[in-house]
């Protein structure tokens, strides 16, 4: 008897487990910004976008030179480490989620290890630490900006 409940118990959590999360319930970081944390980030997030567009075109011409300077031009306008004074930081840390912050770090570390790979003159490297960067910005905006990306709204 015993043997069959725990054998029942061990499918039901390996069910339980393979089932999908629930996604955390988040909000829109932009409202809480101030206007010179809105401003900053708009900045970042401009270079941002130019930067991957020259990325992927650099990527597919193989242009290993030109990818690891974009990728590090992307890590080097890494927002927390820029133009922020100490009460912008203050103010980020309470404007945003402790999440929102570590995608935005994660980001920055790909956009590293990208530049990593492209000095390497690793393109199938290259082209994974592209797609982890792209899957990270999706990530963020589908949690923190679907007030500006709605098609990304869960």
């Amino acid at each position: 008897m015993p043997g069959r409940f725990h054998r029942r118990l061990c499918a039901i959590l390996l069910f339980a487990m393979l089932l999908p999360l629930p996604a955390a319930a988040t909000e829109p970081v932009g409202p809480e910004l101030t206007p010179r944390l809105h401003d900053l980030l708009r900045a970042e997030m401009q270079e941002v976008d130019t930067a991957m567009g020259r990325l992927f075109t650099a990527l597919v011409t193989g242009e290993h030179a030109r990818v690891a300077e974009q990728a590090t031009r992307i890590h080097e306008t890494f927002i927390l480490k820029q133009r922020l004074t100490a009460e912008d930081r203050r103010a980020l840390k309470r404007a945003t989620p402790k999440a929102f912050r570590e995608l935005d770090r994660t980001f920055h570390a790909r956009a590293a290890a990208l530049a990593e790979a492209a000095r390497a003159g690793d393109t199938e490297r290259q082209w994974n630490r592209y797609r982890a960067m792209g899957q990270a910005c999706i990530t963020c905006h589908s949690r923190y900006a679907t007030d500006r990306f709605p098609g990304l709204a869960r």
